[in-house]
């Protein structure tokens, strides 16, 4: 991303983006950035998922695993443009 590591502990702190240590290592999935900046349509939704009592780590899993109701993952539906679905799917898991 081209970005200092503290930018981008600032970014998953503010929810912009998600990231999780693997092995030692803070690391967010390529699937959450576009041109190499996070994308947008994350941060509403990982404020919903927060809202909701999802820690980082549960949103994290969330967006990455298959939601029947969207035929695909979280992430994937949001990179298609079906951000007002998959916001839907989020509130009502509160």
């Amino acid at each position: 991303m081209g970005q200092s590591p503290g930018r981008i502990r600032r970014l998953i702190d503010d929810r912009h983006l998600l990231g999780a240590r693997i092995d030692g290592v803070l690391k967010v999935p390529a699937a959450f950035l576009r041109d190499d900046a996070p994308l947008p349509e994350l941060h509403g939704t990982a404020i919903v998922l927060s809202d909701a009592g999802f820690s980082d780590d549960e949103a994290l899993e969330w967006f990455l695993a298959e939601e029947d109701s969207l035929g695909t993952t979280p992430i994937a539906a949001l990179r298609a443009g079906r951000k007002a679905e998959v916001r839907r799917i989020a509130q009502a898991l509160a």
